[in-house]
């Protein structure tokens, strides 16, 4: 696995957290659920009595951060940042991977889709509710997909599937994807978002 990308901001800023701890203490990366829908990514101090020798770790310019042997492949392509912004500072941590494990370039055509689906897509629809399961993928190239939450009976849903899903799909999977297709069985109701 590639080492967690933590920016010069986030590394000073744990720099400076640090020098008030114990000597010898680094941080620690972790996520509590890994590979479910409820999964939390989390950064902790991490003193030299509590790493684990099945601890992977990482080394910084000045500190190192250890992750243990569950949490690992959900953090493959985590970011840590440390932004400001107009209400004060913030430190972010990006785990694209951690509700659901990164699949292989070559695996088949639907677990690549799902992937994609379960972390891009759904956090998007996410904020209003919203979720797509992948039913199929037909053998002409068409994603089946299932609208839940928010998203069933909204009046938007169309514009969702063809200006966000699908385009988003279709360019991802070029060649192997022509398009998506909805089988919801729209029904309209305090659920929906619009």
């Amino acid at each position: 696995m590639q080492q967690i990308q933590i920016s010069d901001a986030a590394q000073g800023h744990f720099r400076k957290l640090l020098d008030q701890q114990e000597e010898g203490t680094n941080i620690r990366i972790f996520v509590v659920n890994p590979g479910t829908p409820n999964a939390e990514c989390g950064v902790s101090y991490c003193p030299p009595n509590a790493v684990e020798a099945t601890d992977t770790e990482m080394k910084y310019a000045t500190f190192s951060a250890f992750v243990d042997e569950v949490s690992l492949p959900f953090l493959e392509d985590a970011e840590i940042d440390y932004v400001t912004e107009e209400l004060g500072t913030q430190l972010t941590l990006k785990a694209p991977n951690a509700k659901m494990r990164k699949v292989a370039d070559d695996a088949p055509l639907i677990e690549r889709v799902d992937y994609v689906i379960q972390t891009q897509i759904n956090p998007q629809l996410a904020s209003h509710g919203g979720r797509i399961t992948l039913v199929e993928i037909t053998d002409e190239g068409y994603a089946i997909l299932q609208f839940g939450g928010g998203c069933n009976g909204c009046s938007m849903v169309d514009v969702t599937l063809k200006d966000g899903v699908e385009k988003q799909l279709v360019e991802l999977f070029a060649g192997e994807l022509k398009g998506a297709k909805d089988i919801t069985e729209h029904q309209r109701g305090e659920h929906s978002y619009y």
